[in-house]
């Protein structure tokens, strides 16, 4: 996770909030545990608000997925 973890500082860096999206998602894709998956979910799922991005409603519903979100939540 070291390549992934120097992608989001430099998209942080650089202000790249669509990029932050999809790598938060990556970031929980790869998590070992369901807090940590959930965690950067949450942030890839804030971004995704902020920049009105088509993964809106699919972050959602993983996070309605784990309990973290709910489904009905609009």
């Amino acid at each position: 996770m070291t390549d992934l973890n120097a992608q989001l500082l430099a998209a942080h860096a650089a202000g790249d909030h669509l990029a932050l999206v999809a790598l938060y998602a990556q970031a929980a894709d790869a998590a070992d545990d369901m807090d940590t998956a959930c965690f950067f979910l949450t942030q890839a799922y804030v971004f995704a608000l902020e920049q009105n991005a088509p993964q809106i409603a699919v972050l959602r519903a993983r996070l309605a997925a784990e309990g973290r979100e709910p489904a009905d939540c609009q």
